[in-house]
């Protein structure tokens, strides 16, 4: 009797041991999509000790809830051996993608749906380094040879629609360096579902106080950059195209100061950082276009200048910057030519800030809006 007792308990157990280590490992089709950072999104829960060979990751699946292959390394942010240092933004740990190594995690989505990952990625080796992501069926290579911030704080937003209702979100080192090890560094990883944005009789920019935007990191005083539309087709920052060389940021009013609501963009990258929209007009009529131009309080000063295109017309909204925080409003009237009008926005200097000369800045740009003349 006790035998027959112990071996159904145990064969319960078992049960439950397989179905969790099964569940753990890859999302079944009917969970619950989430929002905010993925499970050890931030890398804080750490391998074993037993599967860490100094700094170097050993096993697949040794990095807890993530999946790695080739050579990943579990960085502390600090000094590291050779003289080097790291900066961690958003915590303490996070990970380096040697040549050719990737990093991946099965997460639930809505089919359909548009979301955008938010990730931390920087260079840590004077090369070239390129961040290859893909969800799903989408890929894009994200260059980052650019830092925007000296501290390591550079955070990326990246759109795409999901293609079923569980995805692979991966991370991939593409490039094969002198030194193995060099490649850059990844950290605190969240996505969030966004929602459609749609025209009014009052305004035909959709977004245009930009409040819809990639998942603001609870912890983080950078921004977050949005790169061109050459390197995410889909853009998390629904609405709008980022439609030059460089990325534009998505800064929230926790750590910056935002003309109105919740967010805006600041422009960080002079005329190679411009956001467009295409907008639908009716060829021949006048429309009003009004927009607010200032500056985060984020360090950021001197003269500023943003240059605006709307179809034909344009107008350049000088502004001197203190770094307090004002900010003003700006409007040109144009007519549509043709059923499709292209607002365009841009910076006409380069900017850094004042105590960090490493870290590029601009004028913040917020409440875009189109309506129609009488």
């Amino acid at each position: 009797m006790m035998a027959a007792l112990f071996s159904v308990s145990f064969g319960l157990l078992l049960a439950s041991l397989l179905f969790s280590s099964t569940t753990s490992a890859a999302p079944t089709r009917n969970a619950t999509p989430f929002e905010g950072l993925l499970p050890n999104g931030n890398f804080e829960q750490s391998p074993k000790s037993s599967n860490l060979k100094k700094t170097v990751i050993v096993g697949k699946y040794s990095l807890p809830r993530w999946e790695i292959n080739g050579l990943v390394e579990y960085i502390s942010g600090g000094p590291q051996p050779g003289g080097m240092y790291f900066a961690v933004a958003h915590g303490v740990h996070a990970v380096r993608l040697g040549n050719e190594a990737l990093i991946s995690q099965t997460i639930p989505v809505k089919k359909g749906a548009l979301y955008a990952l938010t990730f931390s990625a920087s260079r840590t080796c004077a090369q070239d380094e390129v961040l290859r992501v893909s969800v799903g069926l989408q890929t894009g290579d994200l260059p980052l040879q650019t830092l925007y911030s000296s501290n390591g704080g550079d955070t990326y937003g990246w759109g795409f629609v999901a293609d079923s209702d569980v995805v692979k979100v991966t991370f991939h080192n593409t490039g094969v360096q002198e030194d193995p090890t060099c490649g850059p560094l990844i950290d605190a990883v969240a996505i969030k579902q966004l929602q459609e944005q749609l025209p009014t009789r009052a305004n035909l920019v959709r977004n245009g106080g930009f409040e819809e935007g990639p998942h603001r990191l609870f912890n983080s005083s950078h921004g977050i950059l949005i790169p061109p539309k050459q390197l995410d087709t889909t853009s998390p920052l629904p609405g709008w195209i980022v439609e030059s060389l460089k990325a534009v940021k998505f800064i929230g009013s926790k750590h910056f100061k935002v003309p109105y609501g919740l967010a805006a963009i600041e422009l960080v990258a002079g005329r190679e950082s411009a956001i467009a929209q295409v907008l639908r007009t009716a060829t021949g009529k006048s429309y009003s276009l009004t927009f607010v131009v200032g500056d985060a309080q984020n360090g950021c000063h001197g003269s500023m200048m943003v240059e605006a295109f709307a179809g034909n017309a344009t107008v350049k909204v000088p502004f001197e910057s203190k770094s307090l925080g004002g900010f003003k409003t700006a409007s040109l009237k144009f007519t549509a030519s043709s059923a499709r009008t292209r607002l365009t926005f841009f910076s006409s200097f380069y900017h850094t800030r004042i105590h960090d000369y490493g870290s590029l800045c601009g004028p913040v740009l917020d409440q875009v809006k189109v309506s129609p003349l009488p």
